[in-house]
């Protein structure tokens, strides 16, 4: 019998001038980019998040604390790396990831496609197991007024049960 358990992450990073908007490692072109000590990729932030909480491993922020100076402008793919290599020491593989980005501007649908690939080679899935969607905050409150970007993943994880 296997085990299942679910992972709920969330991000949320303001909007500025003159930073790179990241998502799922996909750079996107853009007037506003996500602030944040690492390249603050919301997506990845919050897949991380949902791997972690799912195996019970703590938060993205125990792991790779704003405070410590190697985590400065890291790509945040490593993040996701290290929380599926800790679920992996516990028995745990990913079955799949669903998420969410809120975003008003710019459109993203084009670059599903690059950032599904992305997140599905990086956690060593096929695309098929990765969905990401977005949304749009329909200009309600700081994400609807472009001040902030959000993202929700839930992770999906599983092991066999010990005989």
């Amino acid at each position: 019998m296997n085990e299942t358990r679910t992972g709920l992450g969330w991000d949320v990073h303001r909007l500025v001038p003159g930073r790179p908007l990241i998502l799922g490692g996909i750079t996107v072109p853009s007037e506003l980019g996500l602030e944040g000590h690492s390249d603050a990729d919301i997506l990845s932030h919050a897949i991380t998040d949902a791997i972690l909480g799912a195996a019970a491993l703590g938060d993205i922020g125990m792991h790779f604390p704003d405070s410590d100076p190697r985590w400065k402008g890291c790509d945040s793919l490593l993040f996701l790396r290290h929380a599926q290599d800790l679920a992996a020491q516990q028995g745990y593989r990913i079955v799949n990831v669903d998420a969410t980005i809120i975003l008003e501007r710019p459109t993203l649908k084009d670059y599903r496609p690059a950032i599904r690939e992305r997140v599905a080679e990086t956690l060593g899935l096929e695309p098929d197991r990765v969905s990401v969607k977005f949304k749009t905050a329909e200009q309600v409150g700081p994400v609807g007024e472009r001040r902030s970007a959000e993202s929700l993943a839930l992770v999906t994880l599983t092991r066999d049960a010990p005989a």
